[in-house]
């Protein structure tokens, strides 16, 4: 028999980013315990409101499966000693069947006495195991957590009671002094208390208190309100799943409404009101059919249409408040010149361990300069580059970023472009913080992109320079995710940069011209070019990469993002080719010989010394790929200069007793070892 079982966990409202990893975790945690504890189930379904985090066992067993089998153990002359003594190994049998050596008895088995014990077990109770779920609830992680009263027990929120069911019989499970029963509670403000029959009663009954516990049922109602509204004005509104997502865990009964402000305030740039209604209250902005940004907003409350112009009146009166604000520090800062800002950065302080903001600038147009040069980038992006350099990190000193931080880079954009700056360069402004998360946006222009990678690499140096190297827990200046931007960027660009040569250059233009601390050569550099490639890592699992080629490319010398991702795209595409597997073999071939040999590679091969076509052979073959770029062509050479190479094994004694022509062998196989570690150590790889 099985039966559906309710737990619910009533808490005080939790921060709408909680609440759905948090139901999620209950579920996975409930869904091991049952596994554990042998009770079978269907499925586990999921609700979620800002005050509670439910699930649903459906068709869980009434009890554990009765156990009456026969388990064999060791022989007989292992059980016991000469003397008939148990042995360890018998009583480690026993042990782990949950008996004892009493219940040992002994049955032959072709011609061989083992050791057996009847194993009868009467299943437990699923009512009996169902009150361990307090054990779940203490085990539950969050950002952040709660105590309350004089309890040691913390929580995301305070819990005010559970809800324990199993069909219709309560599981009288406890946290502190909260027993749980049959009791759940309606909408704070607009529903009652409910005293719940049956555990499939749940989701009905606390609708009729105005509570939609189904979080996808609350997202679709929000959904077809906006809609409705969008379709009856003739407005546009632009997807935003992670604010529906919010405002959908903020709500337990939800009622869209739209609401208006002044058009005046759609002269400051629309970034500005766009975080005073998204990122500030929670609100949708509306779009006219031209994409143009109109002052309506939409939002969403938490009960019903009851008062409901109130509730409009009360959000355009908060809303306006914060663009009033806005406003002001908008106006206050067009009153003065970029250099204002500019010569305050002196004062600013980028880290105490490091400098200023000011400092920080000058080193970027270094790393800059020397990147634009490498690259051969056009004098007009130098140029662009070296004005923005002056001035990118003015905006950190501007009222309005002093308000709403998260407009930093937008407004200096913005305030570039009033104060007669090229777009290139006011665009830059804004893109160098870009990506802000792993995954976001890249800058779009080149200008852009030469500034956050020169940014990024000046906050990875300086800081790795002043010993703050992220541990494998702790980033707390972000360089993991500085460095996965810097990768990205270059791959996007195709921006060739090999790490451990760039890297000492860069360092020693930037001797006696900061205060910072600098990485030591040959030891700190070392590490970041080894931090930056672990990035690259990140990137090609991220981008499905096999785990086996990923190794292999990751352990060639070669420190480019741009020749490694190469590298890796050419291993994938061939990975199960017909002649891939001969191709790695061969290679891999030399390179065993090689290390046997303890052979370094530095003699050069002298073509007096072949005695046979073989080795003329292979030596015009390597030749001819000396020169080749494409890494993809590479590949296409070695699969020309496998036979080759096979051939040039059958015909050549490598360790030959001649030193002479011994080293001249080897020396031939090391230069074809060097080109095939441009594709990567293909011993890594997983071959058929």
């Amino acid at each position: 028999m099985t039966k559906d079982y309710l737990f619910e966990i009533g808490t005080e409202e939790m921060p709408a980013h909680v609440v759905s990893r948090s139901v999620k975790q209950l579920a996975d945690r409930t869904r091991k315990f049952l596994k554990e504890n042998g009770l079978k189930f269907k499925d586990i379904k999921t609700y979620s409101t800002p005050r509670r985090l439910t699930i649903l066992v459906e068709d869980l067993a009434e009890k554990q499966k009765d156990i009456d089998k026969v388990k064999k153990g060791p022989a007989k002359k292992i059980a016991q000693d000469a003397d008939g003594k148990w042995t360890k190994a018998a009583q480690g049998f026993a042990r782990g069947q949950g008996m004892t050596p009493d219940d040992i008895y002994f049955q032959e088995l072709k011609g061989t006495e083992y050791a057996y014990v009847h194993v009868k077990k009467e299943g437990k109770k699923a009512s009996d195991i169902l009150l361990g779920m307090s054990n779940i609830i203490k085990a539950m992680t969050f950002p952040t957590k709660m105590r309350w009263d004089s309890n040691d027990f913390e929580f995301v929120r305070p819990i005010h009671w559970l809800v324990s069911l199993f069909g219709s019989d309560v599981i009288p499970v406890k946290i502190l002094d909260i027993t749980a029963g049959r009791k759940t509670q309606g909408h704070r403000f607009l529903g009652d208390s409910v005293v719940l029959a049956n555990a499939d009663d749940y989701e009905d009954a606390l609708k009729d208190q105005f509570v939609i516990v189904d979080a996808d049922e609350r997202k679709d109602m929000i959904v077809h309100q906006m809609n409705d509204l969008v379709k009856k004005n003739n407005w546009k509104i632009k997807p935003d799943k992670n604010l529906l997502e919010e405002v959908t865990n903020l709500v337990e009964y939800p009622t869209v409404f739209a609401g208006s402000f002044d058009k005046k305030y759609l002269k400051m740039p629309k970034e500005v009101l766009i975080t005073s209604m998204k990122d500030n209250q929670r609100y949708f902005e509306v779009y006219d059919q031209d994409d143009n940004l109109i002052n309506h907003f939409i939002a969403v409350r938490n009960g019903n249409k009851d008062y409901l112009d109130n509730v409009i009146s009360g959000n355009e009166k908060v809303l306006v408040a914060r663009l009033d604000d806005a406003q002001f520090f908008y106006d206050e800062d067009c009153k003065y010149p970029l250099s204002h800002f500019v010569d305050r950065l002196q004062n600013v302080s980028f880290h105490d361990k490091i400098g200023s903001m000011a400092d920080k600038m000058k080193r970027v147009r270094i790393i800059g300069d020397f990147l634009a040069k490498h690259w051969k980038l056009q004098d007009q992006v130098v140029k662009d580059f070296d004005r923005v350099s002056e001035l990118y990190k003015f905006d950190l000193v501007t009222q309005m970023v002093g308000e709403f931080s998260e407009l930093q880079g937008v407004m200096g954009m913005h305030y570039a472009r009033l104060a007669g700056e090229n777009e290139e360069v006011s665009v830059a402004i804004k893109e160098h913080y870009m990506p802000a998360t792993s995954e976001g946006p890249l800058p779009e222009t080149t200008v852009g992109s030469l500034l956050s990678v020169a940014d990024k690499l000046d906050t990875i140096i300086t800081f790795f320079g002043a010993g703050m190297i992220p541990t494998s827990s702790n980033d707390p200046y972000a360089l993991r995710r500085n460095a996965y931007g810097i990768v990205r960027i270059l791959l996007n660009q195709k921006w060739s940069l090999p790490f451990n040569e760039a890297l000492p250059e860069m360092v020693d233009l930037l001797k006696g011209k900061t205060p910072a601390k600098l990485p030591k050569a040959g030891t700190q550099d070392e590490e970041i070019a080894s931090f930056i490639r672990d990035r690259i890592k990140q990137y090609l699992q991220k981008n499905k990469f096999k785990y086996d080629i990923i190794d292999a490319v990751l352990a060639s010398s070669q420190q480019d993002p741009i020749q490694i991702l190469a590298a890796a795209n050419v291993l994938q595409l061939h990975h199960d080719d017909d002649k891939f597997t001969p191709v790695v073999e061969s290679l891999t071939r030399i390179d065993n010989i090689l290390k046997k040999a303890k052979f370094k590679g530095q003699a050069k091969v002298d073509k007096s010394l072949f005695e046979n076509n073989s080795e003329n052979e292979l030596y015009a073959g390597v030749e001819n790929l000396q020169d080749v770029v494409d890494l993809a062509d590479l590949y296409e050479g070695f699969v020309q200069l496998q036979p080759v190479i096979d051939q040039y094994f059958d015909t050549n004694m490598i360790m030959d007793k001649d030193e002479k022509i011994r080293n001249n062998r080897l020396a031939q196989l090391s230069n074809v070892s060097e080109l095939a570690d441009r594709l990567g150590d293909l011993s890594k790889l997983v071959i058929k």
